[in-house]
């Protein structure tokens, strides 16, 4: 019923019937209970004795559930897939520049890719030549052409990030010190919306989860005229 983005503080007790299908899941639902700091949770977990899955983990109950991120599933992400690439590759070259050049990996230091615009040129050849050979069954033609489409993302990236620190006398990589501006911006964050929209391609997914586009759906009733929602 509940799991991913629901944050109520009050929600205080849960009782878990029987075990979930996926560790994933009964992580993220558990993890809704007890998210005030100042009052406590409480997950009351019922196993039935019938099933071999919940008999394991009632007899290796402290056991697993000291160590339970270690059965979280693979995500069901397609490596380098057109949403894939929108969504992560932002967050993959700031993060592969940031520590893969001593001198930019400090807070602040994102406003010195002014100086090592040049050295960055690593980043891009790195994750194209990962993107070339994801997919075993790729032909040489398509092999080529992926890598070469994401190298020039990589570089339009890393171009686009030398604009914004030369319009900026300082800036960090995310709000973790100082008062200095941040290059990344989660998705949600309000203030993304205000930056341009060059600067606006620096979103960094705290999730690579779900990596579909978002839809709109109109309702529409069935003479096929939309139906009206009233505002809450």
């Amino acid at each position: 019923m509940i799991s991913v983005g629901l944050d109520i503080t009050r929600l205080g007790l849960m009782v878990v019937l029987g075990q979930p299908k996926t560790a994933a899941e009964y992580i993220q639902a558990t993890s809704r209970v007890g998210r005030n700091d100042e009052q406590p949770g409480l997950v009351v977990t019922l196993l039935n004795v019938h099933r071999p899955r919940d008999r394991s983990h009632y007899e290796r109950f402290f056991a697993w559930h000291a160590t339970f991120y270690r059965a979280v599933e693979a995500s069901s992400v397609t490596p380098f897939s057109p949403r894939a690439i929108d969504r992560g590759l932002a967050a993959v070259t700031v993060a592969l520049a940031r520590l893969g050049h001593p001198s930019m990996t400090a807070a602040p230091r994102a406003i010195e890719i002014i100086q090592h615009r040049q050295a960055l040129e690593f980043v891009a050849d790195t994750i194209a030549q990962r993107a070339e050979i994801h997919d075993k069954e790729l032909d040489a033609v398509e092999a080529e052409a992926l890598r070469q489409k994401v190298k020039g993302r990589v570089k339009d990236l890393l171009d686009v990030w030398e604009r914004i620190a030369g319009q900026k006398i300082s800036l960090q990589y995310q709000r973790e010190v100082g008062e200095a501006p941040p290059l990344l911006f989660d998705p949600l964050d309000p203030e993304l919306q205000r930056q341009p929209m060059e600067a606006r391609k620096f979103k960094a997914q705290r999730s690579l989860r779900d990596v579909e586009p978002v839809v709109n759906l109109w309702v529409r009733n069935p003479d096929g005229f939309d139906v009206e929602v009233e505002e809450t």
